[in-house]
């Protein structure tokens, strides 16, 4: 049996499981006071679904959805740029799969544009885009990207090499967000949230050190997890440890990944083409300064919103309707308070983001934890 294969039976075992919920329950019993933890990522959403994880927990301990979902947080008037982009003559848009089946302002998404004769690719690697550009250079390469400190690397080297490479006609629209600063503003607007699990793959780039402010200016521990069932419960299981405790620690439990300063070459190469920027509306959240990434100045000739502004309109408020989607992605309600949920909003029929993603709480919540 391989390392990996063994790893994965222990990490997914279901005595190892039941063992730490028993754990759990008797630590929560000395809890002065229910506990609310928001895990961040929408991959943890899902394996907590997926493992009925929130359902072995004891009263006290409530786990909570958060905003770690880059296509949910993606503001309507942002799917709209893609959209106007995808619709200039002569353009090929690029993407990853989840953004395409995401509704704009007006209902449509990229996916409709496609069926209406738009050039509109999605791929798995954004270095892919190097060879479109390549072979099209008559044509306009608009790559739309997203995400978390996870994949930025991927897009800083993605125009690294398209500068070596002089493909002058391949261009960003940047989407990528940054997790930190979305988990303050829900520390801020009035303690609703306790604790955090913190995103595996997220700290394995930025480092532990990322969430050190955030338990020192707000007390609540931060706990990084892996993403298997032993893994989140563990982190459960910290958390109680340091409120039992009396303290606020950011906790690397994911340590077989994750260093406490994170990948170094990694960061350097996100900070040469990027820098944070304040203009970026979070869905259902709003503005949060810092929390999103802009190509720097230097290399604005590489920048879809500098070099064709009139497809990109300015960020306004949208209006929600009967989607919770906002409310889902700051901890304010579960999915299956939305009216909308598994009736007008579907996979296949989303009417949120939250329901398009694989990460998406819609989602899961659909998959895993539907009426049948």
């Amino acid at each position: 049996m391989k390392a990996t294969d063994a790893l994965l039976q222990m990490v997914r075992h279901r005595d190892a499981i039941r063992a730490f919920a028993e754990r759990i329950s008797t630590a929560a019993a000395s809890l002065p006071q229910p506990l609310r933890i928001m895990e961040v990522c929408g991959g943890h959403t899902h394996a907590i679904l997926e493992y009925g994880l929130d359902q072995l927990l004891p009263d006290k301990l409530r786990l909570v959805h958060g905003p770690g979902c880059p296509v949910c947080v993606l503001p309507q008037h942002r799917i709209d740029a893609a959209i106007n982009l995808a619709q200039r003559p002569d353009t090929i848009l690029v993407t990853l799969g989840d953004m395409m089946r995401v509704p704009g302002s007006r209902g449509v998404s990229l996916q409709r544009i496609r069926a209406a004769g738009a050039d509109i690719r999605y791929l798995y690697s954004p270095l892919d885009c190097l060879t479109i550009a390549a072979d099209n250079p008559d044509k306009t390469v608009i790559y739309v990207a997203i995400g978390f400190e996870t994949t930025t690397p991927m897009t800083a080297l993605l125009l690294e090499q398209a500068q070596n490479r002089q493909l002058d006609n391949l261009y960003i629209h940047s989407n990528h967000v940054l997790v930190p600063q979305a988990m303050e503003l829900l520390l801020a607007g009035g303690g609703a949230i306790d604790a955090f699990i913190a995103p595996g793959h997220v700290s394995v780039m930025a480092g532990a050190k990322q969430y050190q402010h955030l338990v020192e200016k707000y007390r609540a521990p931060v706990v990084i997890s892996g993403f298997e069932p032993v893994d989140l419960l563990d982190a459960v299981l910290r958390i109680i440890s340091q409120i039992n405790g009396g303290v606020a620690e950011v906790d690397n439990a994911y340590g077989r990944f994750v260093k406490t300063t994170g990948n170094d070459k990694a960061q350097q190469l996100v900070a040469t083409y990027f820098e944070p920027h304040d203009d970026f509306l979070w869905r259902g959240i709003g503005r949060i300064p810092g929390s999103a990434l802009r190509l720097r100045s230097a290399y604005g000739d590489r920048d879809a919103e500098v070099q064709f502004p009139e497809c990109c309109p300015a960020p306004t408020e949208e209006r929600p309707g009967n989607c919770l989607c906002g409310s889902i992605l700051m901890g304010l309600a579960q999915p299956t308070d939305c009216p909308l949920f598994a009736v007008g909003c579907t996979p296949q029929n989303p009417q949120g983001s939250c329901m398009v993603s694989n990460e998406g709480a819609c989602a899961a919540y659909y998959k895993y934890r539907r009426e049948s």
